[in-house]
């Protein structure tokens, strides 16, 4: 089988890139017969071994050390150890068994690798790793099992490119789970929650491992995350469901709703349909649908309406978010040229394309009309509700719009009861670092989060510079900014520009400056005047100034 070198580099495994891991083994027990029992017997492993529980439970014992082996989680043995397992419960999900090699790239005989390997895997005893999605990497697992036993050797190659993107999910897993405990207790039972959705949670449980009376847990819970914890468990069970009815597989409804912790399929209906703004039946249709995205800001507007593009310009940073968020490879990413392109979407063959106005000629609407209905969001009409509900009402999705609308303004809410009073009260600039040019956002841009939804103040007589779109830097000392938030571009040019920025005069002079209220945000997606971009700068927004003065 070919190898597959991978540099991954996390905070905690700086060493990690010196690793080359070869995949040697991979098997699903249990997915064809899913009543049977599982049993690894008694032996020396001679190899790295990872267990995934996809469903199921039984025990694992490592050198004597008993492990009780639960649904959702990963299991580690290592070279020399004895190592036993029994499996039973299985579904037809089953368990997945994978044995691997890790090899050194300057000497492979290096003692070093075995520290390294320790380090990343833990102590015998704690071998156990919970992961952060169970479905998404169920599904990762399931793309491996099946290229790994392909007769195709490109198929195989990808297979180990697959396990190098499991592993790094799984060290990634861990790092979550080390920062989890230096988090606040409301924010423990939330990571706990997201872990453990497929069982049965009760609010005296959750409360329980917040170590505090339900009463107070509920009080908090609700007033960190601007809803009930429950009203949170349904949302994310949803989120779950959403991504095993998109990815094409055949699973029954009651067997997805099983999935994700509800044994009444019709209860589990209703909630669908609660969060999603439709039936499952419906999502699942739409889910079907090829929609081609061919601008960013139409990226943003399909999201939100929990469609994901079949293509999408390869240039934008969306192609690759919306890959790693809803672990797909169903995204065609869109040459530059436009005869590229346009060949591209010829080869998709959308069901419906979504363009923005002003940003084609007539003969380039007319070809993209020749190979779909098109719709073309009026860019300078409305704003960002108005064109999501546009094009929500193109695609017959208006109770999804609504849907998204509602939780967005509640989620919006509660984000203006986590800033502190005095946050919500300073003079803000956004302000976007772009070349030479230092441009003002104001509330026709990603910043209308701020002056609209959260209805905070910008410094008096910025809207002079909203409508003149830039400001110079002998300006900006004569406003007065209490708070300031940049997007600096990532090309050498707005670079340089922000070096000069930091030492000019007026930048220093600014009030915001002198009393070290300056944040940086990141460029790409962010920027983008679209639904699912302000919900994203909503959570962005928490990172920066929750519970901060």
């Amino acid at each position: 089988m070919q190898e597959a070198h991978s540099e991954m580099q996390l905070k905690r495994f700086d060493k990690l890139d010196h690793l080359h891991f070869k995949l040697i083994y991979v098997d699903q027990p249990g997915a064809s017969d899913y009543v049977r029992n599982w049993c690894l017997r008694k032996h020396f492993l001679d190899t790295y071994m990872l267990l995934f529980m996809a469903s199921g439970q039984g025990w694992l014992t490592v050198d004597g050390n008993f492990i009780e082996l639960r649904a959702g989680a990963w299991y580690i043995g290592q070279p020399g150890q004895l190592v036993e397992a029994n499996v039973h419960s299985l579904d037809e999900r089953g368990v997945y068994h994978m044995n691997f090699e890790v090899m050194h790239l300057a000497e492979q005989d290096d003692p070093e690798v075995l520290d390294i390997m320790k380090q990343l895997l833990g102590d015998p005893c704690d071998a156990e790793v919970i992961c952060a999605s169970a479905v998404a990497v169920g599904e990762l697992c399931q793309m491996i099992y099946q290229q790994a036993r392909s007769k195709n050797g490109l198929q195989r190659y990808y297979g180990q490119i697959r396990f190098q993107e499991l592993l790094y999910t799984m060290f990634n897993d861990v790092v979550r789970a080390e920062e989890r405990f230096s988090t606040s207790p409301v924010e423990h039972v939330k990571d706990y929650i997201e872990q453990n959705y497929m069982n049965k949670i009760t609010i005296e449980e959750l409360a329980t491992i917040a170590r505090m009376s339900s009463r107070h847990f509920m009080r908090l819970f609700k007033k960190r995350h601007g809803c009930s914890a429950m009203d949170y468990l349904t949302f994310f069970r949803i989120k779950q469901a959403q991504i095993l009815m998109r990815n094409g597989h055949n699973y029954r409804l009651k067997d997805v709703a099983s999935y994700v912790g509800y044994q009444d399929e019709m209860y589990f209906r209703r909630k669908f349909k609660q969060i999603s703004g439709i039936p499952p039946a419906a999502f699942i249709q739409g889910s079907k649908q090829k929609i081609a995205a061919v601008h960013s800001l139409s990226i943003g507007t399909l999201l939100a309406l929990q469609i994901i593009p079949c293509a999408a310009k390869a240039s934008h940073p969306w192609t690759e978010y919306y890959r790693r968020k809803y672990e797909t490879n169903k995204v065609m990413p869109l040459a530059e040229v436009e005869a590229i392109w346009l060949e591209q979407l010829r080869m998709v063959d959308p069901d419906y394309i979504i363009t923005v106005e002003g940003e084609m000629s007539d003969t380039l609407a007319h070809q993209l009309r020749s190979l779909a209905p098109v719709c073309i969001i009026p860019q300078d009409e409305g704003d960002w509700r108005d064109h999501l509900k546009y094009v929500a009402r193109f695609l017959d999705r208006s109770d999804v719009a609504e849907a998204w609308l509602q939780r967005y303004d509640e989620k919006s809410a509660m984000v203006r009861t986590q800033l502190a009073d005095s946050v919500r009260e300073e003079r803000l600039l956004v302000l976007r670092v772009h070349g030479e040019v230092l441009q003002v956002l104001g509330p026709r841009s990603i910043a209308s989060v701020f002056y609209v939804d959260l209805q905070m103040n910008g410094p008096e007589g910025i809207e002079a510079f909203w409508k003149l779109g830039t400001v110079k830097v002998t300006e900006l000392s004569k406003l007065s900014i209490d708070r300031m938030l940049l997007i600096v571009e990532e090309d050498e040019k707005s670079k340089q520009t922000w070096n000069a920025l930091q030492n000019s005069e007026g930048w220093n002079d600014t009030t915001a400056v002198q009393n070290g209220c300056i944040d940086i945000l990141m460029p790409g997606v962010l920027l983008d005047y679209t639904a699912f971009t302000h919900e994203l700068m909503l959570d962005e927004i928490l990172k920066l100034w929750q519970d901060r003065p």
